[in-house]
């Protein structure tokens, strides 16, 4: 599993991410306070506070590719 934090400031960043993890197999999962949404749920990630970064948890150990597709989005 690896994690990171990323930014999602517009609604056209929101659906250019669910566009990208949704090409993938694994789960990715969404945590922002106390809420854990699927990161496939375009409603799910609307749910979450996205004025602050958002914390994604992979649940595969092979996804660099992945990591790199959303490089514009991660935060440090």
């Amino acid at each position: 599993m690896k994690t990171f934090n990323l930014l999602l400031s517009s609604i056209n960043d929101v659906k250019d991410f669910v566009n990208i993890v949704s090409r993938y197999d694994f789960d990715v999962d969404l945590t922002s306070g106390r809420y854990v949404v699927d990161a496939k749920s375009i409603m799910g990630i609307f749910s979450l506070d996205l004025s602050k970064p958002i914390k994604v948890e992979v649940h595969d150990d092979n996804c660099d590719e992945f990591i790199e597709a959303l490089r514009k989005f991660i935060v440090d």
